[in-house]
């Protein structure tokens, strides 16, 4: 069976949506991220779906970045490439805390928690190897990468402007979080959640309008051909 490129970019938008809807859904109602949390069945379904979307994104950014390739110059691979780093990191961190720190939560607390501080405000108060570096390397991947790849996007004007503008907004607004408490963690989440949203949509409908085009313009030639003859004879 072939699987046309428009198929291929479809199913990118759907990635790319359904990624959004997890990105938003995680937020609801999340509970404070402590060594205790870390302990629950609810931080491994949570961090399993965040990982699970990590991976939905990839695949979107890819069939975004493709369809608009020609329009996005430089600007856009920049963003692209950064963002898919960002979002590469963020699916290894997130399984790791998945299925690593739940144990770890058990067996070594103050590690555990001196990881959670480092993810999340950016400092520990011991030695938690590169994994500090790993955190500052995602953030700066996912806020710089959000922002190029939503600009690059917005000026190409192919998918859903508004959705563009809202990725890059969303993902710089994350910044923020270092001199924030962390009950703004989840709201800041939401803006990134509804553009990837909005934006696998509009893929997803630009794609499926390209799907149906070969199969439109045959029978377009074929009634030019049938009437052709008929108004001859007339």
């Amino acid at each position: 069976m072939n699987v046309s490129t428009a198929r291929l970019g479809q199913a990118a938008g759907i990635a790319t949506a359904v990624a959004g809807a997890i990105f938003v859904a995680v937020q609801v109602n999340h509970p404070e991220m402590t060594v205790e949390s870390a302990t629950t069945a609810d931080w491994v379904v949570r961090n399993t779906a965040k990982t699970v979307m990590s991976a939905l994104v990839l695949a979107g950014i890819a069939g975004m970045y493709l369809r608009q390739r020609p329009r996005v110059g430089l600007l856009g691979l920049a963003g692209a490439l950064a963002l898919s780093v960002g979002y590469l990191m963020m699916f290894a961190t997130t399984f790791f805390a998945a299925f690593a720190l739940p144990t770890t939560a058990h067996t070594d607390p103050g590690w555990t928690n001196d990881v959670i501080q480092a993810a999340f405000h950016g400092k520990a108060t011991g030695d938690i190897g590169a994994l500090t570096t790993v955190f500052a390397v995602t953030g700066a991947a996912y806020v710089l990468g959000g922002l190029l790849f939503g600009i690059a996007t917005f000026r190409a004007g192919i998918l859903n402007r508004w959705g563009a503008a809202l990725l890059a907004v969303g993902n710089v607004s994350t910044a923020a979080l270092a001199f924030l408490p962390q009950s703004f963690n989840r709201p800041l989440a939401v803006p990134t959640g509804i553009a990837l949203i909005v934006l696998g949509a509009s893929l997803w409908r630009d794609q499926r309008a390209t799907a149906t085009q070969p199969l439109e313009e045959p029978l377009a030639a074929s009634a030019t051909a049938q009437s052709g003859p008929a108004m001859s004879v007339r």
